[in-house]
């Protein structure tokens, strides 16, 4: 459960870390504001899923599930609906399309591995309590 806190605890660090970045997000790419909106609140979700994993909170087990098959979701939609060019155009950078599809592809199988282990894990996560405090 420690290395599992730890990981998502890096993402909550990765997450903080694409402030001011463009935001790609169901199909779509936000920029300004309101991807620093929604780096805030992904920020906020990461954060709760990090202290529900180190209360072992139940509750906690169904986020992540929940967080995982929503960011499968939205890796799928990105891949298929966002163009090379539009990325590029955001990033202001050029854009390696197969690099683009190897690391997409890693990131889900990454993904589904790590919730199938959280799913064979759901007894470790004990503390029926809905509060985290």
């Amino acid at each position: 459960m420690t290395l599992l806190g730890g990981l998502y605890l890096f993402f909550l660090l990765l997450t903080v870390s694409s402030f001011g970045q463009p935001i790609p997000l169901l199909g779509s790419i936000y920029l300004g504001r309101t991807a620093g909106i929604l780096v805030f609140f992904d920020s906020l979700i990461c954060l709760y899923l990090v202290l529900g994993l180190m209360k072992r909170q139940r509750l906690t087990w169904y986020l992540l599930l929940g967080y995982n098959a929503f960011e499968l979701v939205n890796t799928l939609t990105n891949l298929l609906v966002i163009t090379t060019k539009e990325l590029e155009n955001a990033v202001g950078t050029t854009v390696d399309q197969v690099g683009l599809l190897n690391s997409n592809m890693a990131v889900i199988v990454a993904i589904l591995l790590l919730s199938v282990f959280i799913f064979r894990h759901r007894d470790s996560f004990s503390n029926r309590s809905p509060y985290l405090f």
